[in-house]
């Protein structure tokens, strides 16, 4: 058995390479060699979101607060409220953040395949993010 304490583990500013706007990432737990997930709760701020990304094995995505919205490529913006949960598929270019005007909080499940559990792409544009 292993409990990671809160506070072990320090939160950190979401990269403006992956993110717009602000937003909060707090590790929850990290691959290791009995455990090849990742997760983190990722707290995003009004009108905040990632950049186009993909993750090898997929990404669960389980919101606990707030207003979200997440996009696959080529689909429409879906609005996501708590305790819904999002999965995309392996390699399923996608992202996801809050509304324009409320916060939005999720927990982000990914598995790592031979060390990485993300691919980063451009980011979300203004008009792409407001194009509702």
């Amino acid at each position: 058995m292993e409990i990671t304490r809160i506070g072990s583990q320090l939160s950190g500013k979401g990269p403006e390479d992956w993110f717009t706007g602000a937003v909060r990432i707090d590790p929850l737990f990290q691959p290791n060699e009995h455990r090849r997930a990742a997760a983190a709760i990722v707290t995003f701020e009004p009108g905040a979101r990632t950049a186009w990304h993909t993750h090898p094995l997929g990404q669960t995505l389980i919101v606990t607060t707030g207003v979200g919205l997440v996009q696959k490529e080529g689909g429409p913006i879906e609005e996501i409220h708590p305790g819904d949960v999002v999965w995309f598929t392996a390699n399923e270019k996608h992202w996801h953040g809050a509304s324009q005007n409320v916060a939005m909080t999720h927990i982000a499940i990914q598995e790592q395949l031979n060390g990485k559990v993300v691919d980063w792409m451009e980011n979300v544009k203004d008009a792409q993010y407001l194009n509702r």
